[in-house]
């Protein structure tokens, strides 16, 4: 092995902290070995960041060259060029590059070779020669577009296999023969195990997105389609990172793997502006709002943490003027397309989605990323940011970051080696000067005036003033605009702290309020305390003591803050069916308490007087009381108890 320098992330639980280590290639084998990936023992490990790219000449089939040149490229990426390698062209790959570095192009010129050899055309598709494996439908319908056009000139015929489609016009496309198949891995295995899809053929299998393929739990797919295909075959396997599943997975179905990593070591995603805006939690939706209006980005791709939360923030947006679509796991594969389409079309310039887009999408014009929950995990906000600044194209990242989660998001962003600029949403007024702004340097206005509109410049100069009139061309300009948002201001040293204060145990003076929720309720203090702090407008560090009784439940706020609390609320109503009602502070009760005469003390009811009840006889004594009073034994159960029933003896019906 040669000196290359590679960083590996060695996460130890030390403490807490994950512990980055640089090493040579020596002591990469060293750990390597110890932790038995026999993958990269034999594999030659090469970064290619820093490589010449290389031009377009050099691609060997001149089938593709002509669509490459076609398609607009000047130039290979740094991932493209790495793979047509002159010692890699047959050799087993395990590869890792950045998103938007043209991956898919790449491995469709690895397989040119393995699949044409030195012919410039296909011969007529019977079985297929190479397989492309992808997590989703979106993406393995992306990889089908762009495999076609590659291969158009060499005459290849592309089929799918996509979950949610028609397995029917699958089978039947299968049965008139395809070169190369794309698929996702449940559909696959559903043909395989069918008959309708024969490997036999196969001279090459690509794992696109391979990691987040094992996160999803397709596994035992992969493994049943790997095993079916035939061992003289090459795969390529494309993964963002490395954990230990993949090289597993590799181990076992690739031959003396080659290693190429084009992510480079610099800042990540160098052509993504990062920001982090603080806000309350009850103004995240006011705010993506402010930021969707400020930025006006021509596509605009809203991530959520859940299904429900994509169905909430998309009749909120649609209500409010913006032309929305979803994307989710939920949702048909039918409806999925048209989202999309309808993104690449312009009919809808917004798109709130799950992490089912977080991979491997292509939109064009998507300039700006909004993260409305926080990502989980440092590889998951790269993939989500890296829907925008594509192909040397400029991007926005945008984190809406609740007061609380602060700190959170600081190391998450710090785990990722990403610089962000924190601040506030854009006001109301920010969104305002920025519409004027844009109105101001519209291209309109310098646009030649034609002869037709000078006539009808001059009709309108003659009923109306100039002022009339640029006054009616700004109501058009904002009549499509939705009305941007106000926000609340954050709390006294919201922003200030990176670490957040301590909450409270105890607060100078104390307002408590009551809650119609109680235990018959299923009131319990892990749902109570985000409600009231979303209703009301504050945080968890102004809540005190909650004490939960039958039907209502009694909670201890800062006094500072109670009166925003109520001012928040319409008409006390926090839920549909709970309402908060102020009641005395404790310490007025407690005076109350205090002021009140001893019991001995009291004058106005007679000395209670001492009687002791008879003894209850025993269990054994009720009984042969009963006996002798002739009861019967089904009266002597105690109340609410069912008598013992004799079972009918069962008997054939005539």
């Amino acid at each position: 092995m040669g000196l290359s320098i590679w960083t590996i992330f060695d996460r130890r639980r030390r403490s807490g902290i994950a512990a980055r280590r640089i090493c040579t290639a020596e002591r990469v084998e060293n750990r390597l070995r110890c932790l038995k990936l026999p993958l990269f023992l034999n594999a030659g490990i090469r970064t290619q960041g820093q490589k010449s790219i290389m031009p377009l000449s050099q691609i060997t089939v001149p089938a593709l060259a002509r669509a490459i040149e076609k398609r607009g490229y000047e130039t290979l990426t740094p991932v493209q060029s790495a793979i047509l390698a002159g010692d890699l062209r047959d050799a087993d790959l395990m590869v890792s590059a950045q998103t938007g570095s043209g991956k898919t192009v790449a491995f469709g010129l690895a397989l040119a070779h393995t699949l044409l050899g030195k012919q410039d055309r296909f011969d007529k598709a019977r079985d297929p020669l190479a397989l492309i494996i992808a997590p989703t439908r979106e993406l393995a319908m992306q990889v089908k577009a762009e495999i076609q056009w590659l291969y158009a000139e060499a005459g290849g015929v592309v089929a799918s296999c996509v979950g949610g489609m028609d397995a029917r016009e699958e089978r039947r496309a299968l049965d008139r023969g395809a070169h190369i198949v794309v698929g996702t891995p449940g559909r696959l295995v559903d043909h395989l195990h069918r008959g309708s899809l024969v490997l036999d053929s196969l001279k090459a299998v690509v794992l696109d997105e391979a990691d987040e393929m094992l996160n999803l739990g397709f596994r035992e797919e992969l493994e049943t389609i790997l095993d079916a295909a035939p061992i003289e075959r090459r795969t390529l396997m494309f993964s963002a990172t490395m954990p230990r599943a993949i090289a597993t997975l590799a181990g076992k179905y690739q031959r003396d793997a080659q290693r190429v990593n084009t992510i480079s070591a610099a800042k990540q995603h160098s052509d993504i502006e990062y920001l982090a805006l603080t806000a309350g939690a009850h103004d995240v939706e006011n705010a993506i709002f402010n930021v969707l209006r400020y930025h006006d980005a021509a596509n605009a791709l809203v991530f959520c943490g859940t299904r429900a939360a994509v169905t909430h923030l998309q009749s909120r947006f649609s209500n409010r003027g913006f032309s929305v679509v979803a994307l989710s796991g939920e949702l048909s594969q039918k409806e999925r397309t048209y989202a999309l389409q309808a993104l690449r079309d312009h009919r809808a310039n917004v798109c709130i989605a799950t992490d089912v887009a977080a991979r491997g999408l292509d939109l064009p014009d998507l300039d700006l990323v909004i993260h409305a929950d926080i990502p989980k995990n440092p590889e998951a906000l790269l993939h989500r940011s890296g829907r925008t600044g594509r192909a040397g194209r400029k991007g926005t990242s945008v984190l809406i970051v609740p007061y609380p989660a602060r700190r959170r998001t600081e190391r998450l962003l710090r785990d990722a080696k990403i610089e962000a600029h924190w601040s506030e949403p854009p006001s109301a007024d920010d969104v305002k000067r920025r519409d004027e702004q844009r109105l101001l340097d519209d291209a309109v206005l310098s646009d030649p005036i034609t002869t037709d509109e000078r006539r009808l410049i001059s009709a309108l100069l003659q009923r109306h003033d100039v002022d009339q009139i640029a006054a009616a061309f700004t109501r058009l300009y904002r009549k499509g605009q939705p009305a941007p948002e106000d926000l609340m201001a954050p709390p006294p040293g919201a922003q200030s702290p990176t670490r957040p204060a301590p909450r409270l145990q105890g607060f100078e003076k104390s307002a408590w309020i009551t809650l119609t929720v109680g235990y018959a309720q299923k009131a319990e203090p892990r749902w109570l305390i985000p409600m009231i702090c979303k209703a009301g407008g504050i945080t968890k560090r102004d809540i005190g003591t909650i004490r939960i009784e039958d039907r209502v439940t009694h909670v201890e706020l800062n006094a500072a803050v109670a009166e925003s609390f109520f001012a928040h609320l319409d008409n006390g109503r926090i839920e549909k069916n709970i309402v908060a009602m102020p009641m005395r502070e404790r310490g007025d009760a407690h005076e109350e308490r205090r002021d009140r005469p001893h019991r001995a003390e009291r004058q106005d009811r007679p000395p209670r007087q001492e009687t002791h009840a008879p003894a209850r006889p025993g269990r054994k004594e009720r009984q042969a009381q009963d006996n002798r009073r002739g009861k019967p034994p089904a009266e002597r159960h105690p109340a609410g108890a069912k008598p013992h029933k004799k079972k009918k003896k069962w008997r054939p019906a005539d």
